[in-house]
Formats: structure tokens, sequence, C-alpha cells
């Protein structure tokens, strides 16, 4: 058999600052360089919908990356074709040095894959479903058990061991998830919005076991709209947007290059019938009138929703209030705070980050939620080689399909 080929390095010319990475680190656990993707459109003679624009960036070994987002970014598109469960159209990738393309085997031997919607047979119990995984990636005998047992125990599972995984909480099925994607103990987990649909306790419970992994030296890649999450778990974030990088930095650099504070504002509702100060009529009003107010720096309107950044917020809220309403706009509600990442966000995309997939996103169009299965779109994964079977963790070949769980070697 021919020797595995490693990645080759990526031509710096001609790359795009916002979305070609710089030639591929040797020390990278992940090198992703000016990825494109493009999904069929719906009917007769749609045109392609794209979903990727040029992608880039590089993970270091041992860190949690953050892809940030709304739904349709680009981020799950991304994992698919990091993982081996998509193609790009162009573009290069590697995982742990072995390129996603002409070593989709070895790839999957050093990932893990935590997808969005649980892929846990229900109708197994934790340790079933964690002792199944394990003999798909060629473990038995007192090996397997011993971390069955520590993944159990690692992940407060210990006293549901044996209860079928239809009896589990939301949060206890996502900490299972995240245990069978370490069973055969990967060098990269790939974590897909792993706390969406998480009541807030059951998140926070998430983001503790999360930050504990990279003490064992496990590469993260997190991929979520959670602004908080991603703040909180990430040493480094990529703000997605539109298939690709439009900023990437540690979420503290990122808010220190914004000056000044936030000021947000809530506008009071205009009386009943008055339709005059809505839209896009309203929102040229007010960054006219803030934009002439000493110390504004920038102004994004959304609705009745006023975001801006100042210098000296609290010398300079009054002239923003007096502005407002000296010209009829009362204002209803007022904050100041430090910039966080969705200022970050608003700054380079030109808008506040929004959880909910947006009509037209690529990533959301290509992919709906309710879109059975295709040849690209697979959701099982397993050991490589073999068919996927629907509703466990089955096995994956170079196309799986089903819900099981998406962990490959």
């Amino acid at each position: 058999m021919a020797a595995p080929s490693k990645a080759s390095a990526a031509p710096a010319a001609g790359a795009t600052p916002r979305g070609a990475a710089s030639p591929p680190d040797p020390t990278a656990a992940i090198t992703v360089v000016d990825l494109h993707k493009s999904y069929p459109g719906r009917g007769r003679g749609a045109r392609p919908v794209p979903a990727l624009a040029g992608i880039g960036f590089t993970v270091p070994a041992g860190t949690v990356f953050g892809l940030l987002g709304p739904n349709g970014a680009g981020k799950s598109t991304t994992v698919k074709i990091l993982s081996t469960l998509s193609r790009a159209d162009s573009g290069t990738a590697s995982i742990a040095g072995y390129d996603v393309r002409r070593d989709p085997g070895l790839v999957r031997r050093s990932i893990g894959l935590v997808t969005q919607k649980s892929g846990t047979d229900l109708d197994a119990t934790g340790r079933e479903n964690l002792w199944l995984q394990g003999r798909l990636y060629g473990l038995g005998g007192p090996r397997l058990t011993r971390r069955v047992d520590e993944l159990l125990d690692r992940f407060d599972l210990g006293a549901a061991a044996d209860r079928l995984a239809r009896t589990y909480s939301g949060g206890m099925l996502r900490r299972l998830d995240v245990a069978v994607g370490l069973v055969h103990r990967p060098s990269v987990l790939f974590l897909d919005e792993p706390t969406t649909g998480l009541d807030p306790q059951a998140r926070s419970a998430m983001w503790r076991e999360i930050a504990d992994l990279t003490a064992d030296g496990l590469t993260i890649l997190l991929t979520t709209h959670y602004l908080e999450e991603a703040d909180r778990l990430a040493a480094r974030v990529a703000i997605v947007e539109g298939g690709r990088v439009v900023v990437e930095g540690s979420p503290d650099t990122l808010r220190s290059e914004l000056r000044g504070d936030s000021v947000n504002l809530e506008l009071a509702a205009h009386p009943e019938g008055d339709r005059t100060h809505e839209g896009a009529e309203q929102a040229a009003r007010v960054r006219e009138l803030l934009a002439a107010v000493p110390g504004v720096l920038d102004v994004a309107v959304e609705g009745r929703q006023v975001r801006s950044r100042v210098s000296g917020g609290a010398a300079t809220l009054p002239a923003v209030i007096a502005a407002l309403d000296g010209a009829g706009l009362a204002v209803a509600s007022a904050t100041i705070a430090r910039p966080s990442l969705d200022d970050v966000y608003l700054r380079h995309v030109g808008r506040r980050m929004r959880p909910e997939a947006r009509s037209g996103d690529p990533d959301a169009a290509a992919n709906p939620p309710d879109t059975p299965p295709t040849p690209d779109t697979p959701r099982t994964l397993g050991t490589a080689g073999q068919p996927g079977t629907t509703g466990q963790p089955g096995t994956a070949g170079e196309h799986g399909s089903g819900t099981g769980q998406g962990d490959v070697r």
C-alpha cells in the first residue's frame, strides 16, 4: 500500500486575507486553506447555493478554537469537510498533518465528531453505547472496559450507566455524545453546536467539561452561535459570515481593538398608527443624528434597538439621548458596557449576531434541518470501510448515512 501522504503546503501567493490561511504550520492540528463549497439549488435550473467562499484558518495543537457565527454562516459545512463527510469544491485541509481528501481513513483515525443532533442509540444503555463505539474502533476486553468506566465517571454518568439512553435528560445525552466521541482517544475533537437546546444549567456543566478536555492535550474545534460560549472556551475565535472568516484572534485581542464603550439604547415605541419613524427611514435618521454627536464612533440600528460605540460612555450618553430626544425619538432604556464579542461581530459584519438561521443563508439553505441525508450529507460515522446504519452508532465508509454518532477511525 502506498505510504500515506502528508498535506502539502498551501501556496501563500494570491491568498486573500479574509479567506485563505497562511502556509500550514507543521505543528498545527488543523489547517484549512481557501475552502470553497456549493450545494445544488432547489428546483430545476436553480443556481448552486454557495456555502463556503474561501474559508481558512489554523488551529494549534492542544487548544480550543471557536468558529463563531449565526446558523447558515458555513460552520457545519466546514466541519463536514474536515471530518471527511463532504468534499470541498476547491481548497485544501489537513488534520494532524493528513490531507482530508487524499487520506480520509487516517483523518478518521485522528478525530472524534459530536454532531448537532445526538446520534446516541436511545434503545441502548449509556454503557452499551460506549462499548459499541469502542468495538467499532477495534477495542475490546479489559482495555475497553477500563475506558468505558473512565468515561462514565468523567462525565458523571456512572449512576445512569445501565439505564436506557432514552431516559436521559438533554444534558446527560450531550455528555454521553462527547464521551462516545472520546472512546478511541482522538487527537482532534469536533464539537458542532454542542450546547444548542440545553438549559442554562446543563450548558454551564458542558462548558466545564469542554474546558477540562484540553488538559489532556486534546485539540477542539468548537462551532457555536453563542457569544458567551466562544468567549469562555476558545483560546482563539474566527468569526464566520457568508462562508468565510471575517476576523480572527483571541477574544481579548478582538475586544481590545475596539476603542471606547458600547452604548445600547432601546427607542420608545411610536404612538399607535404613527408609522413615520419605522424601518430604513428611522435607521438612517438615527445614524445621522448620532454621527453628529462628539465621541460617537459608529452606530448600528435594528428596529428600535440602537447600538453605538463611543469614547467615554458615561460622558457621551447624555448627549446621545439629547440628540435623539430633540428629534422626537424618545429613549426607553440605555445601558453602557465594555466591548464584547457581539461588538466585534457588529464592527466586522455590520449587524448584531442573530442565533437563528436567516432566510437565504447558504449553509442553512443547503442543509435545512428536515432534509433527509444524501450521499454528501451523511449523519453516521464509525470505522472506515463499512456502510452506515440508521439510528445507531454504525460504521461508515467514504459516505455513511443515518443518525448515528459522528465518530470515525
